[in-house]
């Protein structure tokens, strides 16, 4: 037994419409059955009373016209009285050719594809997103669904070669961009308010450093002796020159530092803009500079440190996901409420949203709605003929009976009609 024999089952609604639908029949019946009852005791009344001519005249029409109706209602679902009248049990005799036009009629009628933009229209999906994630519990829910399926995302990246595959894209694109203007425009905007005078002063700090360490002023003095002649260092010369050469440099330092227009300073403007404009403009530059990136990303180093790098976060992922306290669903969880508040307070990003949701739908729905239409006229080929039929008397069935009634009122009155013409006619 198939869908239609389950509806038509235990179903309440099914049993009194069969209930409503047999009053009706029955009605009708018995309204016929009163026509013919009618029209053979005026029929056999008229010679004494003459107007019950008139009387015989409706009831007779009435019977025929009830008749007529009634073969039409019972030839749509089945051969009137069994009799093998052609044209009769039209909806059992046409299952076929009835399913394929329900079909193209569903196609055609509902789901076009203007009539069903407009309806996508009426929805406003952008809303329901944003009130969906803007409850802290519900993006909870979601955030705990997301952290459960990324190790799996992970496992499938690692398994499709994708990240491979990234990673020799990155390295393509890298090997693509020329790194001496890239760099020459970097310091240009670290040039521009000198900020490169940071690393002067750090610079000059070092220096500082330097000079009153007692280990490099001993290396130094050491390197001094071994340069000056031998009547020099009898004299202890180094000595001397060691305290010289510190004092000056250590004046000169302070100087710099104190001035911020100091020589020292733009003579290191004039080094650094000059650098700058020579990573621009400079082949030779150029040239060592690609050498120093091909190099670079030529070291198996750099595959190590991307695939360590890789372990690190599908480590860190999994152990963060499987923490009762995990800062990832956390940080997932805020993400997502912050998109269900950004959604509702952001007309113009709500109504992209629902454009994209409606040609998205719309355009599923034009290259499915073939799908669709046969997907019905197969569903309803399958059905079982006897079941289809009681299933279309049933919800049609009790509308059709009346059909009768009104044929046995219209023939009734054209009946008598036609009866009083012939008896003007007569008369004349």
């Amino acid at each position: 037994m198939n869908a239609i024999a389950a509806t038509a089952g235990p179903d309440p609604v099914a049993e009194a419409k069969l209930a409503a639908l047999r009053r009706t029949k029955a009605l009708a019946t018995g309204a016929l059955v009163l026509c013919v009852a009618v029209f053979l005791a005026a029929r056999s009344l008229e010679g004494r009373y003459p107007l019950l001519g008139f009387v015989a005249a409706f009831a007779e029409a009435a019977t025929i016209g009830g008749l007529a109706d009634w073969y039409a209602v019972v030839a749509l679902f089945k051969r009137p009285l069994g009799l093998p009248i052609p044209h009769t049990a039209i909806i059992p005799e046409n299952q076929e050719r009835i399913a394929d036009n329900l079909g193209r009629f569903i196609e055609t009628n509902f789901l076009a594809a203007e009539p069903v933009r407009e309806k996508l229209k009426e929805v406003d999906y952008a809303a329901l997103v944003s009130d969906w994630l803007s409850d802290r519990e519900r993006a909870g829910r979601l955030s705990r669904f997301v952290a459960r399926l990324l190790p799996q995302m992970l496992t499938a990246v690692e398994g499709s070669g994708l990240r491979d595959f990234v990673t020799q894209r990155i390295t393509a694109e890298v090997e693509k961009v020329p790194v001496a203007p890239l760099a020459a425009e970097l310091l240009a905007s670290v040039t521009a308010d000198r900020k490169h005078q940071r690393l002067f002063d750090e610079l000059l700090g070092v220096l500082g450093r330097f000079l009153s360490d007692e280990a490099a002023l001993a290396a130094l003095r050491d390197k001094i002796r071994a340069e000056l002649p031998t009547l020099f260092n009898m004299f202890r010369a180094d000595a001397f020159l060691v305290k010289r050469i510190v004092a000056s440099a250590a004046a000169l330092l302070e100087e710099a530092k104190a001035d911020p227009d100091h020589a020292l300073r733009a003579e290191f403007d004039r080094f650094v803009l000059g650098f700058v404009e020579q990573l621009r403009t400079s082949p030779d530059f150029a040239a060592r500079a690609e050498k120093l990136k091909h190099d670079l990303l030529a070291r198996p180093e750099l595959a190590n440190l991307a695939a360590g790098m890789w372990k690190s976060l599908r480590t860190f992922v999994e152990e963060d996901i499987a923490s009762p306290h995990s800062r990832s669903r956390e940080h997932l969880t805020g993400m997502f409420v912050a998109v269900g508040r950004h959604l509702a307070e952001d007309e113009r990003i709500r109504a992209d949203m629902n454009r994209g949701v409606v040609v998205a739908l719309a355009s599923f729905v034009e290259t499915q709605k073939k799908g669709v239409s046969t997907f019905i006229a197969d569903q309803v080929k399958r059905w079982d003929v006897l079941q289809m039929t009681r299933l279309i008397e049933l919800n049609v069935g009790r509308d059709l009976q009346f059909i009768r009634f009104n044929g046995m009122l219209i023939g009734g009155a054209v009946g008598l009609l036609l009866h009083v013409a012939e008896r003007v006619l007569l008369s004349n």
